[in-house]
């Protein structure tokens, strides 16, 4: 099962409502065959070249090579996405069953084209001039400005292209504010401005567009090969294999097949989308409800990006700013994905009972079949593990595992990457990473401007200072940090994709946590788990609103449910940054450490399991659920004290409803029901 996450392609078979619904996140055009077919040559040569950079770098150095991947996608993403509606003697090629580009979409990808290269002609004068830009520079600088505002907008709507717009009136502006003022700085002109945008190394340049130009659009080549040599089926397919039995096998069976398939597409909307499209039709006759299976899809979507071994594209940025590799970024993420999981499977659990599903079972191979014809589909995620734990840049490990499967396709007669095949994965590896690229460029205006006027540094002392203000307790001004700290990267994310408010967060809300005495590998991983969730948190919750299309679910009530099945996600991250042991967590510090505060830990999922799903072994009363919200927060502050009285409030909750179910079943108090 394949969903298309660029332009062109084929996609999955989803109905109208599913894909129109699915587009609102990446809203691409639908080209003609013969204009897809150029694009997608043009796509295929760029992951070429990117795969050739990785061992043949270019000798004039990472922000020359650059200013060539941006030349070579910026205009492929205004040909590709669509641009604003204009009249149709404009747009000659726009038909019934395509939309092409207009006469005003080629003009853009001409203009960004001939801007992008214009440092090339003299790159080492270019760089000279950064402290004094000429005019031709300035303008030049200004238009690839408004190039990748509008190339944003077309691929993730307006808030992004306007926080950027902000950013620019603070640095011009800036210095017309009153002196005594937390956020005034000395002011820059539009030319110092510009340079720091094109000419310096955090500006369009900086780590965010470098991130997605050597890690992301590798990741994004790996998945489409993965995905044309068949993986993707063979992840579904075993999944669907590996539990047929137990009335919990369905949910099960999307939970696991979310975290393989996730490996392939690297976006929880599309997993969603892709998982949703096969699976609801067996949870459907399993019995599961319309809104509990459509949050079970959004839960199981995001969880691929949250997890080893391939993460979101946010973790490649937290390695560049942490500078760690990018191994030391999966090992902080190894004990929160348990944990995520186990509040899925719990809630899978519950809900199995509260809905009275039954076992359901597809047609298909047994799953040791499976393994012994198809395993070697693991191989290359082995490779990229095995490589980066021998200190392989991740870089090159995912271009020898590229290479890897490309060879193993082979065994499959069906799937064999042969040059047909292999175009169409290259196209699409570039195609998939068009909206990361624009997003990651366009965020280089935030970092950039931050760097330029301090703005970080600023805004961290007036999120601390605004705790203060309500009391001078060290222990709740750090709580309420984090708390607004939290609210500020969900609103964000809401508007914005997940790469985007991790690196907006980054810069202006990481600053504040250290400041109080959090490490900034806690600090980063608490602001990239909320950057995530918010694909699933309402009043937007994309994955939530796609499920709920595909199952035909009322999409609030989905929103919900998937904030049910993600709640435990929403909680251990605050567990990083409030308690001293939270480290632990994160795989920090001793071996100990790490078992006891995960067994806790699980402890605490367990208990907020009860308080979303209402059942321990009968369902629960409000008594139960009251003693396990305290219970779990307690558990997850990971102190002895606490721990205990959690222990003690779970017990008690479990106790009560051992001796409802006793009563329920007619029994006299006091015996043992096995």
């Amino acid at each position: 099962m394949t969903v298309s996450v660029g332009s062109g392609g084929g996609t999955a078979a989803l109905s109208d409502t599913e894909l129109a619904e699915y587009e609102q996140e990446k809203p691409a055009r639908r080209l003609r065959p013969a204009l897809d077919l150029v694009i997608s040559v043009w796509c295929a040569v760029v992951s070429v070249g990117v795969l050739l950079q990785v061992f043949f770098p270019l000798s004039a150095g990472t922000q020359y090579y650059l200013v060539i991947f941006l030349a070579a996608v910026l205009p492929i993403t205004l040909l590709c996405y669509r641009g604003w509606k204009v009249p149709a003697f404009l747009n000659p090629f726009k038909g019934r069953t395509h939309d092409d580009p207009g006469v005003l979409d080629w003009a853009l990808a001409l203009i960004s084209l001939l801007v992008c290269l214009y440092p090339l002609l003299d790159f080492d004068g270019f760089l000279e001039r950064r402290q004094a830009p000429t005019s031709t520079d300035v303008l030049i600088g200004g238009l690839l400005l408004l190039l990748l505002l509008e190339a944003c907008r077309r691929t993730t709507g307006w808030v992004l292209p306007v926080f950027s717009l902000l950013f620019v009136a603070y640095a011009y502006y800036g210095g017309y504010l009153p002196y005594t003022w937390s956020l005034a700085h000395q002011g820059f002109n539009f030319d110092a401005i510009i340079a720091q945008f094109t000419m310096g190394t955090a500006g369009f340049y900086g780590t965010p567009l470098g991130v997605a130009a050597s890690y992301i659009v590798l990741f994004t080549i790996y998945g489409a090969v993965l995905d044309y040599s068949g993986a993707g089926k063979f992840f579904i397919d075993l999944s669907f294999a590996a539990f047929k039995r137990s009335k919990a096998a369905p949910g099960r069976t999307v939970t696991l097949a979310g975290f393989l398939l996730g490996s392939v597409s690297g976006s929880g909307t599309a997993t969603a989308v892709s998982l949703g499209t096969v699976s609801w039709p067996i949870l459907r006759r399993a019995g599961y409800p319309a809104e509990p299976a459509g949050g079970m899809l959004a839960a199981a979507g995001i969880g691929a990006i949250l997890s080893p071994p391939t993460l979101g594209a946010a973790a490649f940025i937290i390695a560049e700013f942490l500078q760690v590799s990018y191994l030391t970024v999966l090992g902080f993420a190894v004990i929160p994905t348990i944990l995520y999981y186990l509040g899925i499977l719990l809630a899978i659990e519950i809900d199995a009972r509260r809905h009275g599903t039954t076992a359901a079972e597809p047609s298909t191979l047994s799953a040791r079949k499976l393994l012994l014809r198809f395993s070697y589909h693991f191989l290359s995620l082995f490779v990229i593990i095995g490589f980066m734990a021998v200190d392989v840049p991740p870089f090159k490990a995912v271009v020898y595992a590229v290479l890897l499967q490309i060879a193993l396709s082979f065994l499959d007669r069906e799937h064999r990457l042969t040059p047909g095949p292999l175009f169409k994965a290259l196209a699409q590896g570039t195609r998939s990473v068009l909206p990361v690229a624009a997003t990651c460029a366009t965020a280089g205006v935030i970092v950039a401007v931050t760097t330029q006027t301090g703005l970080g540094l600023n805004l961290a002392e007036i999120i601390v200072e605004a705790g203060r203000g309500v009391t001078d307790n060290p222990t709740v001004v750090l709580i309420l940090t984090v708390a607004l700290s939290a609210i500020a990267v969900l609103i964000l994310g809401l508007a914005v994709p997940v790469t985007a408010s991790f690196i907006i967060a980054a810069v202006i809300i990481a600053p504040a946590l250290v400041q109080l005495g959090v490490t900034p590998a806690e600090a980063y991983m608490f602001i990239f788990y909320y950057a995530v969730l918010s694909e699933v948190s309402p009043p937007t919750a994309l994955a939530a609103v796609a499920t709920s299309a595909i199952t035909g679910g009322r999409t609030m009530a989905t929103m919900w449910q998937a904030w049910k099945y993600t709640l435990p996600a929403f909680l251990v991250p605050f567990a990083f940054v409030l308690t001293e042991n939270g480290a632990h967590l994160l795989g920090q510090g001793s071996f100990v450490g790490m078992v006891w505060t995960l067994a806790v830990s699980m402890l605490a999922v367990a208990a907020l399991a009860v308080v979303t799903g209402g059942w321990i072994l009968v369902a629960t009363s409000w008594v139960e659920r009251a003693l396990c919200v305290p219970a779990a927060l307690l558990l997850l502050y990971l102190a002895p004290v606490t721990i205990a009285v959690g222990i003690g409030l779970l017990l008690v909750a479990v106790v009560i409803n051992l001796v409802r179910r006793q009563r329920q079943a007619g029994l006299p108090e006091g015996s043992v029901t096995p």
